[in-house]
């Protein structure tokens, strides 16, 4: 559900770096979900591994919105340069007043106008913080659920016992005579 939610807000600002993570993010919660409900040990290994690169992931994005290590959040880096669009929070956070001012003195900018921010009770980079922090914690508990599920799963595989299989005693005792000793018993 969080997941589905920061793809809402994301979309809403045209990020498409982290609309391509969301999704991938949303169809590997999916695939371990139905490794866990159809004991497939394998599909929740790969869950496993995508929180370690989601929580990666999410630390990026607690780095670029920080502007931590030469990353600006106003760059284009996640709309890949294709929009001057920034994140959705930053025009409609917690208490922002949005105002517009019509630039029509610029030739071929009639349509578009100037927004200006003003009065946020908490700055959008520091939602954006939140989300991923809140996604790392989710994904460090995911992790942690899933190394347990394919414990317990590959537990399971090891204590199953085949019928005559594995077992060097097995539960029920096979006549081990020959075949023709057994004739030579029926013929008596």
């Amino acid at each position: 559900l969080a997941a589905l939610e920061r793809q809402v807000f994301d979309f809403l600002g045209y990020q498409w770096a982290p609309i391509l993570a969301n999704f991938l993010h949303i169809i590997i919660v999916i695939l371990g979900l139905f490794g866990t409900i159809q004991y497939r040990p394998r599909y929740i290994v790969v869950y496993a591994i995508w929180t370690a690169v989601w929580v990666t992931w999410n630390i990026f994005i607690i780095c670029f919105y920080l502007e931590v290590g030469g990353l600006s959040k106003d760059s284009e880096l996640l709309t890949f340069n294709i929009s001057r669009h920034q994140s959705w929070w930053s025009e409609n956070g917690p208490g922002c007043i949005r105002k517009e001012a019509s630039m029509s003195g610029i030739k071929g900018l009639e349509s578009h106008s100037y927004i200006s921010v003003i009065g946020c009770a908490l700055e959008y980079r520091y939602i954006e913080v939140m989300h991923s922090s809140f996604q790392i914690l989710i994904a460090l508990v995911g992790f942690v659920y899933a190394c347990y599920v394919v414990s317990v799963f590959t537990e399971e595989e090891d204590s199953f016992d085949f019928i005559g299989g594995f077992d060097p005693f097995p539960l029920y005792h096979v006549n081990e005579k020959p075949t023709n000793l057994l004739f030579k018993q029926t013929y008596l």
